[in-house]
């Protein structure tokens, strides 16, 4: 039985502990949160021993893991006291603010031995893999350019502040909805070499984007679009959609089906048909123990807690990988920057010709903040 902490009671820590509490290889032994309303009335209705500092809950409790939902900008803190400590931790995302401080930190993990995943949940959604495993089978032959969409109804008017509102605190759509986003296409094709064009708009945030726009990169000459917009009631919740372009046809991937289309002359043993052909969600996942919001939220804990219990310390969604989508970000906060200051300065953009020789473009291995 794998002994958990969790650290953090929000949206996502809630969940976090409703499916920690029905896992038949975990146990939830402490929680921790700064709301101390809402940790006495856990305690008084759950009889789960609560702390209001996460050091206390590391400090008074056995554990074998820890589960990080806090406020982006605590989560180095945070994970660096866990990982001091050898325990496996699972870290919301995104991983850290500090792109250096991550990569340091899943040297860390690995030197320690310990399992470490990041919750970019839709590595484990059956649609996205099946999409990857026909990727990496290369049916849709040489890829050449990837578009990805991300668009919800999260921020629809000016109100109240929230820490996700909050730049210091790592918030906006960048950090909530485009890093969804930018990670699903480093699992699918790889991380992007540099980014340009990245626009980040405010809608109805003061201190935040609420859309993000950027042309993609690549070492092997394919580009990308990425687009996101968390003021977009167009649409019940959030929707992630992938499409890819290749020599041998087209392929688009969302959450519920995976739609191939193969160019009758190309021929591919990895797809069902020619021409165009539809695969579901519900034929592709493994059915989970408990449903909560969607079962790629069950299947990324039981991944953690089964690679613990098998003392396996690869992962799907591990440190290394988070910390390429925060390089990706990273860069794309740069090139938005020089963006600006140019614009600001009165300098003339870049004609198209010169955009395509990565004059103004960012450099995400150098992206380091």
């Amino acid at each position: 039985m794998v002994n958990v902490g969790l650290i953090g009671l929000g949206k996502m820590g809630l969940s976090h502990l409703a499916i920690v509490n029905t896992h038949p290889a975990a146990k939830l032994i402490g929680v921790c949160d700064t709301a101390g309303y809402l940790c006495s009335i856990l305690n008084k209705y759950t009889g789960i021993e609560v702390f209001s500092s996460y050091r206390e809950l590391l400090d008074h409790k056995s554990l074998d893991a820890v589960i990080i939902a806090t406020p982006s900008r605590f989560h180095g803190e945070i994970v660096r006291e866990a990982l001091l400590r050898k325990l496996h931790v699972f870290c919301e995302k995104p991983f850290c603010l500090d792109v250096a401080e991550g990569l340091e930190l899943a040297e860390l993990a690995e030197r320690n031995g310990v399992v470490n995943q990041v919750g970019y949940h839709y590595r484990f959604v059956g649609s996205f893999n099946e999409a990857k495993r026909l990727l990496d089978a290369q049916a849709l032959g040489r890829l050449h350019h990837v578009r990805v969409e991300a668009y919800g109804p999260v921020v629809l008017r000016p109100k109240g502040a929230t820490w996700r509102a909050k730049s210091s605190e790592g918030g906006g759509c960048l950090y909530d909805y485009a890093c969804h986003a930018i990670d699903i296409v480093n699992y699918l094709v790889g991380m992007p070499a540099a980014v340009s064009g990245t626009v980040l708009n405010r809608i109805f945030s003061r201190d935040v984007d609420d859309e993000v726009y950027a042309t993609m990169h690549f070492s092997d000459g394919m580009t990308g679009m990425i687009a996101a917009n968390w003021s977009d009631d167009s649409l019940r919740r959030m929707s992630t959609q992938v499409t890819l372009w290749g020599t041998n046809g087209r392929m688009i991937v969302d959450r519920q089906e995976v739609k191939t289309y193969i160019r009758p002359a190309a021929g591919s043993a990895f797809v069902a048909k020619e021409g165009w052909d539809v695969r579901y969600t519900t034929d592709l996942h493994k059915d989970v123990w408990y449903y909560l919001r969607g079962e790629e939220y069950s299947a990324q804990l039981d991944h953690f807690f089964r690679c613990i219990v098998d003392g396996r310390q690869e992962n799907i969604s591990s440190f290394a990988s988070a910390t390429q989508t925060d390089r990706v970000v990273s860069a794309m906060l740069q090139n938005a920057g020089d963006a600006k200051r140019r614009v600001d300065a009165g300098i003339t953009m870049p004609s198209p010709s010169r955009g395509r020789s990565g004059g103004f473009m960012s450099s995400v291995k150098s992206a380091l903040r």
